[in-house]
């Protein structure tokens, strides 16, 4: 299977200040149409900020999302790959800690983020084009 960080080199990377307020981030994911966001504090990566997050750690809990600081309910000190690392290696990582969304990393330099949705859409096209060729 291909490197992880091929699926998502061509796709800008959004991410949000640690100090910045639920609602923000929520917002700023539904116009953007994306599910999680890398958590910077002063340029360095400090966190994650998902969907789940939003339903499990502000919602779910009655937080208020327009004062509750991201650094409240992010992820800490999320695992990553590095731009070097397959899709498998995303995939396992996905499935034994129960991820949806994994940052990729050169070195401390954030590179991208990528979803078992992209995966997924790999994966679907692979077999599509693997039909087409089989059909001919």
């Amino acid at each position: 299977m291909a490197q992880a960080y091929d699926l998502v080199k061509d796709r800008r990377v959004y991410s949000i200040e640690a100090d910045r307020t639920v609602l923000e981030a929520a917002r700023f994911m539904m116009e953007h149409h994306i599910g999680a966001l890398p958590v910077l504090r002063n340029g360095e990566l400090v966190g994650i900020f998902s969907e789940r997050d939003v339903m499990n750690r502000v919602v779910a809990l009655g937080r208020m999302p327009g004062t509750t600081k991201i650094s409240e309910v992010m992820t800490a000190n999320p695992k990553y790959v590095s731009v070097q690392d397959s899709v498998e290696d995303c995939l396992f990582l996905m499935r034994e800690f129960g991820f949806r969304h994994l940052l990729i990393m050169d070195g401390k330099e954030l590179k991208g983020l990528i979803s078992l949705r992209d995966i997924l859409m790999r994966y679907l096209a692979q077999k599509e084009g693997d039909s087409r060729r089989m059909a001919v």
